[in-house]
């Protein structure tokens, strides 16, 4: 079971169960359930391997482990890895994150407080400053920071030695590092989303720590309905947990998963309301579409941002919905999943031209 703690630039106030952010609770449960160390973490098998290499190499050369890069969706487990890695190196870990570093002097003073060995966690890089960023390139290839006294003509450098140390950089957007901070990170790792019988070990690990008791049929109903993803896999074990507890005899079956999850507005494929509301305005207002986001988000209620970031993801990558030139189109696998026919060519648009339909061949 393998989550981090990633942020979110999608709205905050949003209280899906299936959102891949952690909340504070989320928080606070996962600080008990994370795996100690890379035996224990489950899933990502290449960036295990990868990065055990890597740390093993640097344990017996007795040297500072190289800068690692973990890329990939939130909820999958780079905090946690950040983690291991400290623990693997025998080294403390300092955690901090992009947006809380405004200012290159920001950076400066955790940089210049780091012991040796140090392992330095920065969340959401990618959304550090420039000034910081550049300081950043120095920190990591010399192990030293220049600090600017004073203003103006007068102003000096002074440069500032630093311990070897261990940058792990996480970030959900890897494509908005510029190449000259990517490339300074000796181990580069993507983390994929994980396969349905991955996230039934997550769950069946999580039961354990959490004294649930669970069969592998209601593990399996839960990782099938978990998008891939760690997080939410144990978020849904904890709402099944209670259902169980209140509704039934405490033991979480196939049958007490589902109808739990049918509770929480939790389908079979891990779609929740805000997607089922996003499909089904596109099945039935638009005729499957094209349509153009902005309208797609009125006919929803929602704002334009929460269904580009927050509902289309998920959609785009179950093959429920297609982002084309013209618009948002839903998928034969949309009109299937919601039970609908989709309309014949020429008669509003799904498996044609939308636009046809309205003024004509």
């Amino acid at each position: 079971m393998n989550w981090d703690d990633t942020g979110s630039e999608a709205d905050a106030t949003d209280p899906r169960l299936v959102d891949s952010v952690a909340d504070g609770e989320d928080q606070a449960v996962e600080a008990a359930l994370r795996p100690k160390d890379l035996e224990e973490f489950v899933g990502q098998e290449k960036v295990r391997e990868q990065l055990d290499l890597v740390l093993r190499a640097a344990r017996a050369r007795g040297a500072t482990a190289d800068h690692v890069l973990l890329s990939g969706a939130p909820g999958l487990g780079k905090t946690t890895l950040s983690m291991i890695i400290a623990a693997e190196m025998g080294a403390p870990i300092r955690i901090t994150s992009g947006p809380a570093i405004q200012h290159a002097g920001d950076l400066a003073a955790i940089l210049s407080s780091l012991q040796e060995g140090e392992v330095l966690f920065l969340d959401e890089i990618h959304r550090m400053s420039r000034p910081a960023e550049e300081m950043l390139y120095m920190a990591m290839e010399d192990f030293r920071v220049d600090v600017i006294v004073g203003k103006g003509p007068g102003a000096t450098a002074i440069p500032l030695e630093l311990p070897p140390f261990t940058l792990v950089g996480a970030t959900t957007r890897a494509g908005l590092l510029p190449p000259p901070l990517r490339d300074r990170f000796g181990f580069t790792g993507h983390m994929e989303f994980y396969e349905p019988a991955e996230l039934e070990r997550v769950i069946h690990r999580s039961a354990r720590l959490l004294d649930v008791e669970i069969d592998p049929a209601g593990a399996a109903e839960i990782a099938g309905r978990s998008r891939g993803t760690p997080r939410i896999a144990n978020r849904l074990l904890r709402r099944v947990r209670d259902y169980a507890q209140v509704k039934a005899d405490g033991v979480i079956t196939r049958e007490i998963a589902a109808a739990a999850l049918g509770v929480y507005e939790v389908d079979g494929r891990g779609l929740d309301r805000l997607d089922r509301a996003v499909l089904q305005a596109l099945l039935k207002l638009f005729g499957g579409g094209p349509v153009g986001l902005s309208t797609l988000a009125v006919a929803v209620g929602e704002e334009r941002e929460t269904v580009e970031e927050v509902a289309e993801p998920f959609l785009v990558r179950e093959g429920l919905l297609a982002r084309t030139p013209r618009g948002r189109v839903a998928t034969p696998a949309a009109w299937a999943h919601l039970g609908l026919v989709p309309p014949q060519q020429g008669q509003g648009g799904g498996t044609g031209s939308g636009q046809q339909g309205l003024f004509g061949p």
